[in-house]
């Protein structure tokens, strides 16, 4: 794989542009509350990767790194983990914060297209990053692929979102005060493509995979990481289907909006922050 910046073209652009141009620095400003709220599901999730000292992994939708560096941790110095991401933006903030670290690297390229060494990677693991690609069946093939005999792949998408209070909540209280835009097709590119587990198993079959398995994780979300409820409000209104929709909307709607966000985390407002319920999938198969 070779360093560049990938332009908003292919069958993944339309996700190429939004995560360069609107979500991907928006992710990066809230980046240390993104890994207070996602570090632990995203551990429990890590757990079922299996990654032991000296695996070479590939960590999909790397974003800001995080993910990256806690696999690093697992496999030590014997080992590599080689993030990818569509978000050049976010990219830059990983590089930053893997500085000194020799056995991790960034790549700005796009899974279901990029040309991956083929058989080379012990384990592929991503956290929340599949769920966008514009072809999951071709990028599942590529990164059949690239998974070494033995190998496996693990990951983590969101349930429904009516099983994640976390996200429907804030966007129930915005309704009353913006017009949402109709709801996707089921299985179009967003944070809950793979909420029907069929649906995916049907996808990673097609694409090579077998011993397919996934199971609930299913766990109270300290939402914003512990911040306080004005902080938290801010964060949700900025990311996500929310951010997508408000946009740079006038002053007086997002003050609005905001303030019914606010009203809205209040009853889930703890001693140690939001804590609102989350579900997510862990999916994991071999080559």
């Amino acid at each position: 794989m070779t360093l560049r910046n990938l332009a908003f073209e292919g069958p993944n652009a339309e996700q190429i542009e939004y995560w360069n141009a609107q979500a991907g620095p928006r992710w990066v400003s809230a980046q240390e509350i993104l890994d207070a709220q996602l570090s632990e599901i995203g551990l429990r999730g890590m757990e079922r990767a299996e990654v032991a000292g000296g695996h070479q992994v590939l960590d999909v939708g790397c974003g800001c790194g995080q993910t990256s560096l806690q696999l690093a941790e697992r496999v030590g110095p014997e080992g590599s983990v080689t993030g990818i991401d569509i978000s050049s933006v976010m990219l830059a903030r990983a590089r930053d914060r893997a500085a000194g670290w020799g056995s991790v690297r960034f790549e700005n390229a796009d899974a279901q297209t990029e040309e991956l060494p083929a058989g080379h990677f012990d384990r592929i693991f991503s956290r929340f990053g599949v769920m966008f690609f514009g072809d999951p069946k071709a990028a599942f093939r590529n990164l059949h692929a690239a998974c070494k005999p033995g190998g496996r792949l693990a990951f983590l998408c969101w349930q429904a979102l009516g099983r994640n209070d976390w996200m429907r909540v804030p966007l129930a209280a915005a309704a009353a005060h913006l017009t949402l835009p109709a709801p996707p097709s089921p299985d179009a590119p967003g944070p809950f493509a793979f909420a029907d587990p069929e649906h995916v198993c049907g996808i990673l079959a097609s694409a090579g995979f077998h011993d397919v398995a996934w199971g609930p994780l299913e766990q109270p979300l300290s939402v914003g990481g512990g911040a306080d409820v004005d902080t938290v409000a801010e964060f949700l209104l900025g990311l996500g289907p929310l951010g997508r929709i408000i946009g740079d909307g006038d002053d007086a709607t997002r003050a609005r909006v905001m303030g019914a966000i606010r009203e809205s985390l209040a009853p889930y407002t703890t001693a140690s922050g939001v804590r609102m319920d989350s579900a997510a999938w862990v999916f994991t198969a071999n080559p």
